[in-house]
């Protein structure tokens, strides 16, 4: 128009709705090796609703508009209702469509945990927050499982693959979502420090009814048909209890929310505080078995953890890479520029590295009580949550400020990425609790680590600065344990980036394997900020080409 003052050029809009599983090499590699294929018409059909515009925008509506709780009625009767916007409901139904929820637990198919780590990742790259309920469900499934009246029960309603939002009775419904209770204010990570009260209502013990007592301080989805939670019972100490939302005689259960959190992230998702009035329970277990019983829910919950920072990770490396192949600055695309590709490798290596560690935890998780998958759940597990989830934070504020001030405004998919990431760090155990989980699982099991730094070994062969940090960790085994706890994150993150060197070395493109070792190992390690990188003699073409097809 005769009065405008500016032509719109040399502006981008990020991507979205594109295809993410067909773009992406690495993820499809992993799946082959998993013998996931019967597995990639379901993945690809996600994939393809995935990439609708309407997903997108159901992604950024679930964001914006916020959960709200209504905790009376009109008529002051208490309900704690949390009100959800539509497009959570409706990307809750596209995920539990897809079977990913019981994917691993329903059948015996080779690859089920590879399949379903994908689809979690897959969805994470669009929307993070309605992945918190389906961890939780997922992860209860089998500790159910050990509870053969409790799960004929309930068990057909978490394996179905319906969404249904409705709030009444579970055997009224056709599906329902499972949460997990253990976070008080005085105690945090420290579940020992629980204050919450189970009394029995009869004789006690497993599967029996209990009346429950006490707080939360971080109860998600507090509308979850039942929540797996952690009380005090007098006698035995720490139990384990499922806590659903009705009781048997179809009252409201006496768990009350006292307010929804305001969360930096996560912000699709409702979080709460509750208290516990007599609240029916029904013990799981042995009883003053519940922190063991609660763990082996967080560890499956660890690892969507690390999946979910791959994710975002993942999605951040590929924003950047499609923005500065567009963007023009000082005569030339971004992406053409030394400064901009030493920082898109390094999103781009980071980005590789954790699927593949990712994936290898799904299929150690697979092969279940083998030696090498208890040695790589119970030790690499943790470790993978501490360092994995840490780089997210880190990597997602650098793919924010290759937009610039773009990037900073909250209109598209980078703010949403940047605020996501801290919660897969603190979530399920802070970075120190999972390092002294690695520890532990080091002094009480030393075997297992020998065995681990083994079959590392074995990928790390001819690679003399792997074997070098290898031998440094072995180092560190032989110290007293006392010793070595104040090393936790220096052993964490060691541990971790030799896994993943190993297995990029093992599955990767040379490019890809070469870069990532020379940036984070010897002489040209790394520097202290993202894309301080030596990229002299690396294949950096071929490194952005596989991340994200021109």
């Amino acid at each position: 128009m005769a009065w405008s003052t500016h032509e719109i050029r040399n502006q981008y809009d990020a991507l979205s709705a594109y295809p993410m599983l067909e773009t992406d090499l690495a993820l499809q590699e992993a799946l082959a090796r998993a013998q996931a294929d019967w597995a990639m018409p379901m993945l690809q059909g996600f994939s393809a609703e995935l990439a609708r515009p309407e997903t997108w925008v159901w992604a950024e509506e679930a964001n914006r508009h916020t959960p709200g709780l209504k905790a009376f009625d009109a008529r002051g009767r208490r309900i704690d209702q949390v009100e959800f916007h539509p497009s959570w409901h409706a990307l809750m139904t596209l995920y539990r469509r897809q079977g990913l929820v019981s994917l691993a637990f329903d059948n015996d198919r080779r690859g089920r945990w590879a399949a379903t780590a994908a689809g979690f990742y897959l969805h994470g790259q669009v929307e993070a927050g309605t992945l918190c309920p389906a961890t939780m469900t997922q992860a209860a499934i089998p500790v159910l499982q050990k509870e053969p009246a409790l799960w004929a029960e309930v068990g057909p309603h978490l394996l179905n693959t319906q969404h249904d939002p409705r709030d009444v009775p579970l055997a009224q419904k056709a599906a329902g979502w499972i949460g997990m209770g253990m976070t008080e204010k005085q105690g945090g990570s420290d579940v020992r420090a629980n204050t919450t009260q189970a009394t029995p209502v009869g004789a006690g013990g497993r599967g029996a009814e209990y009346r429950l007592t006490g707080h939360k301080w971080f109860f998600s989805v507090p509308t979850s048909d039942a929540h797996l939670v952690v009380a005090r019972t007098l006698e035995g100490g720490h139990s384990c209890f499922y806590v659903p939302r009705w009781r048997p005689d179809g009252t409201r259960n006496t768990v009350q929310i006292q307010r929804l959190k305001e969360k930096v992230g996560n912000r699709s998702n409702a979080s709460s505080e509750v208290e516990f009035q007599d609240a029916y329970g029904l013990m799981l277990g042995d009883e003053g078995r519940g922190i063991p019983t609660i763990i082996e829910m967080a560890t499956c919950t660890r690892l969507n953890c690390v999946l979910g920072s791959s994710a975002i990770l993942r999605q951040a490396a590929v924003q950047a890479l499609a923005y500065t192949r567009q963007r023009q600055a000082f005569g030339r695309a971004l992406a053409e520029q030394p400064l901009m590709r030493a920082v898109l490798a390094d999103l781009a290596l980071e980005s590789e590295a954790a699927l593949v560690l990712a994936m290898r935890l799904a299929q150690a998780f697979e092969a279940g009580d083998s030696p090498s998958g208890k040695a790589w759940k119970r030790l690499v597990t943790p470790a993978a949550k501490f360092w994995v989830c840490k780089r997210a934070v880190e990597l997602t504020g650098e793919a924010m400020e290759v937009f610039g001030g773009n990037g900073y405004v909250d209109e598209g998919p980078m703010a949403r990425l940047f605020r996501e990431a801290p919660v897969n760090s603190i979530w399920e155990g802070s970075g120190n609790v999972m390092c002294l989980d690695v520890m532990r699982a080091v002094a009480r099991e030393p075997d297992a680590a020998w065995a681990l730094l083994d079959e590392l070994g074995d990928l790390a062969a001819g690679e003399p600065r792997l074997v070098a940090a290898l031998q440094a960790l072995g180092d560190a085994l032989r110290e007293p344990p006392e010793a070595l706890e104040g090393l936790g994150r220096r052993f964490a993150q060691q541990l971790v980036l030799v896994a993943q060197a190993g297995l990029l070395r093992q599955h990767a493109p040379a490019a890809v394997a070469d870069a990532f070792i020379a940036t984070r190992f010897g002489d040209r390690h790394w520097g202290r900020v993202v894309g301080a990188l030596d990229t002299r003699g690396l294949d950096v073409n071929a490194v952005l080409r596989r991340t994200y097809p021109a």
